[in-house]
Order: C-alpha cells, then structure tokens, then sequence
C-alpha cells in the first residue's frame, strides 16, 4: 500500500482461496455479475451459460473462500459480493503492483547511472 513517497514494506500473503475461486471462468463471471445489492440465485442465475442448481454450487464456492455473502429472506438466499474481499483482493494486487515498479525505476536507475560513468566511445 502507497501513502505518497513511502511504501509499507509488510507484505500479507495472497487471499488464496479467492484467487483459487476466481480461477473458474464460469465462477469469476459470476462473481463479477455480483453487486453490494442482495440478489436471489435465479437472478444470477439469469443470462449464465449455467443451470442454476451449477449457480448456487458456485456461489457456495465463492461463500466459503470469502467472495460472497449469502442472507436469507423467507426460503430464498440472497448473495451479494463481500466488499472486505475484494479490497483485500485489491491491496494484494497495488502491492504486487508497487513492488515491480519500484523493481523497474531501480534498474533505470543503475542503468542510467552504469551509462554516466561509462566514457563514450568516438
């Protein structure tokens, strides 16, 4: 994580179990149809290439590895994404992301310092 010129230098592990959800095409579309609003299964359902009893397994997946939330209103499961999960997922990435770019502006940096000292050749 980034505050202006200093970067935190704890590094979490990866959520693994969202990324290894997330694996599954099928599963990150559904994830990705997914909002902060409580939507029923046959709603998800809706539009997937998917029967709905394949929804509602995938759904427990994304559940269990933190992605979702279920709620229940009556006999009907509502899911919603998990808000914590995804800035979770979020952190992960700008952290990885942070580390190569510093990664690069240091090798520029050498590069460009190896190349002021070398003398030029005529």
């Amino acid at each position: 994580m980034s505050y202006g010129k200093h970067m935190l230098t704890t590094s979490r592990p990866p959520p693994a179990a969202a990324l290894g959800a997330l694996a599954d095409p099928t599963r990150r579309a559904i994830y990705e149809s997914l909002g902060a609003t409580p939507r029923a299964v046959g709603d998800i359902a809706r539009g997937m290439r998917v029967s709905r009893p394949a929804v509602s397994q995938h759904l427990r997946v994304l559940r269990e590895a933190g992605l979702a939330v279920e709620t229940r209103a009556g006999t009907r499961h509502l899911f919603a994404a998990n808000a914590a999960t995804a800035l979770e997922l979020r952190d992960y990435f700008q952290s990885m992301w942070e580390r190569a770019l510093a990664s690069y502006a240091r090798h520029v940096h050498e590069e460009e310092h190896r190349h002021a000292r070398q003398p030029r050749r005529r």
